[in-house]
């Protein structure tokens, strides 16, 4: 990842409602949650949760899909790892530190 998509992404879910968002779709996994879901479980407004769902979509950090008439949310690990890859590609001097780990959603998450 560049400088200029991490700071898009870090600006993203430098915000509660977004952070809290991005944090529920992770624990979620790859299916994902209907937006409905998202503003219930996060005691958000329809409207205010489109906007941050928006946001941190133009990030690359979440991925709308469209099923039947319900518009369903999903963290993109993809985005999320390489976030994560470039804020730790200098960790401990170059030196290995704590492992990267898998979830059982499949992604892989830093151990610290």
């Amino acid at each position: 990842m560049d400088t200029k998509p991490a700071i898009s992404a870090l600006a993203a879910l430098a915000q509660e409602s977004r952070l809290a968002a991005f944090r529920l779709l992770v624990q979620a996994g790859p299916a994902g949650l209907p937006a409905s879901k998202i503003a219930e479980a996060l005691a958000i407004p329809p409207s205010s949760l489109s906007f941050h769902l928006k946001e941190l979509s133009h990030a690359g950090l979440v991925v709308p899909r469209q099923d039947g008439r319900f518009v369903i949310y999903s963290a993109n690990f993809d985005t999320m790892n390489a976030l994560l890859a470039f804020l730790t590609e200098s960790c401990c001097g170059g030196n290995p530190c704590t492992p990267v780990v898998q979830t059982t959603c499949g992604a892989a998450v830093s151990g610290i």
